[in-house]
């Protein structure tokens, strides 16, 4: 029986969009197991019948169309059929660059929460704020759609309009905004010097110059005038990206050869131990290894990791990692969850299919998958504590995800009902609290705004710097 060679992409899927991994070539033999021939008989008979008996014509490669995107979808939440325009969008976004608003996502209790907007984009320009929830695109509402789709809804040509609707949660109004969307060139590590001494290196996301970038920032704070006295990582807020960019970063604190990450699954090809060596993290069409040109202090500077739970996929990776090897004391909360690896497997020159292959394991050997990576030490982000915990959406609120193989004593149906009632006890005793506050208290909660991470008023990252210090810290407020 001949072999099939195909190209595959793989892939450390974040909250906000999916991003290639690396290029590989894998033989893959056709399944000799018989077709389910009853099934694919049913299902023929269902196409003739709709084209046949429903209200209006109906295009043929749209139905064949949606029933590839619903077998796809139905696997789990980061599976998928990528068409010609959502598979142009994923290979724009690993470069860090495209046409959109100029907004770091997630999800929150069906909808879209704005993380962050971007530094001179459409939608910091409009007054969008962090915190905004976005409820409908064009008038669609975001309940129900994926954030993938939402992601792909909002993107779209230069030049064009895109209206969402915002829900500002502290002026408790709802408004609509039409935004003119633009190119959007996201930075993906930025660095500064929060005191003498001590660094904060941010990566907002994992893309293909991650690696290269990140020594740059390195040797610049280790190249001025202060000995270098420790380092701030922050993964807060980043949806993951580019595997070989996860595995670089944690290899420029890790001793050379460390186990970083490990994958397994069915096919073959998909169990793989990936180490701090240059042949993992090597960049598309790169000549030279940016590691070498690493300052030798990096790899011994104290190094506390910052992480919330919108820190998944690739940041999860780089975050176990370093614990594992007990090379930086993790900071913050539980991460995501997100422990699982996609590839994109070409299915013609403009289409592609986006399909979980494997879990992912930390050097230890603990899956991440549904759970997280848990701090070291818990600490929240704003200094009075943070009362919205129990409404961030994780991977294990997806209602099609993976159960976490080695524990799932945390993912029952039981599990999940506890976690929406103790949401909604919570909830009720927000709204009481909210109801004896006077008029004062209420006009200074309208106004409070969520720091910006890496300003001084950014309170975990207060703490980070007080660690490294020595100095006592704030631990969270919040019970969980």
């Amino acid at each position: 029986m001949r072999n099939v060679a195909r190209n595959i992409i793989w892939m450390a899927v974040g909250i906000t969009t999916g991003m290639a991994i690396s290029y590989k070539i894998a033989n893959s033999t056709p399944n000799q197991e018989e077709l389910p021939l009853q099934e694919l008989k049913l299902l023929a008979n269902i196409f003739t019948q709709i084209k046949k008996d429903y209200v209006e014509p109906v295009d043929d490669k749209k139905l064949v169309t949606n029933a590839i995107k619903g077998m796809a979808s139905s696997l789990d939440p980061h599976s998928e059929y990528l068409d010609k325009k959502e598979f142009a969008e994923m290979q724009e976004h690993t470069k860090g660059k495209f046409s959109g608003l100029g907004l770091e996502i997630a999800s929150e209790d069906g909808y879209v929460k704005v993380l962050n907007p971007i530094e001179d984009t459409p939608a910091q320009k409009a007054g969008i704020l962090s915190g905004d929830l976005i409820t409908h695109i064009d008038n669609k509402p975001v309940r129900g759609m994926t954030l993938d789709k939402a992601v792909r809804r909002m993107r779209g040509e230069t030049g064009t309009k895109v209206t969402v609707t915002i829900f500002r949660k502290k002026e408790e109004k709802t408004f609509p905004l039409t935004l003119t969307r633009a190119e959007i060139n996201v930075k993906s590590v930025k660095s500064k010097t929060i005191e003498p001494g001590y660094a904060w290196i941010r990566i907002n996301s994992f893309q293909e110059k991650t690696v290269e970038d990140l020594v740059t920032q390195l040797n610049q704070t280790v190249s001025s005038n202060q000995p270098l006295k420790g380092v701030v990582l922050d993964l807060r807020n980043n949806g993951g990206g580019l595997l070989q960019g996860a595995v670089g970063v944690s290899a420029a604190f890790l001793p050379a050869g460390s186990t970083v990450v490990s994958t397994k699954g069915q096919m073959a090809d998909s169990n793989n131990i990936y180490t701090a060596n240059y042949k993992y993290y090597k960049n598309f069409g790169a000549t030279a290894d940016p590691m070498k040109n690493l300052a030798p202090a990096i790899k011994k500077v104290p190094l506390v990791v910052l992480t919330n739970a919108y820190s998944a996929s690739a940041s999860e990776i780089v975050a176990a990692a370093l614990k594992d090897h007990k090379r930086a004391i993790i900071m913050g909360k539980q991460t995501f969850g997100k422990g699982s690896v996609q590839t994109v497997a070409p299915l013609s020159d403009d289409t592609a299919l986006k399909m979980t292959i494997a879990y992912y394991y930390s050097p230890t050997g603990k899956s991440i998958q549904a759970k997280g990576v848990i701090p070291d030490l818990l600490v929240d982000q704003n200094a009075e504590g943070d009362n919205d915990d129990l409404f961030v959406t994780r991977e294990i609120d997806n209602a099609k995800h993976l159960k976490n193989k080695q524990d799932s004593r945390d993912d029952t149906e039981d599990a999940g009902d506890a976690r929406e009632e103790k949401r909604l006890i919570e909830l009720r005793r927000l709204e009481e609290e909210n109801k004896n506050k006077t008029v004062e208290q209420k006009e200074k909660d309208k106004n409070k705004k969520t720091p910006e991470l890496g300003s001084e008023d950014d309170f975990m990252l207060k703490q980070a710097i007080l660690y490294l210090k020595g100095q006592k810290i704030t631990l969270s407020k919040t019970k969980i």
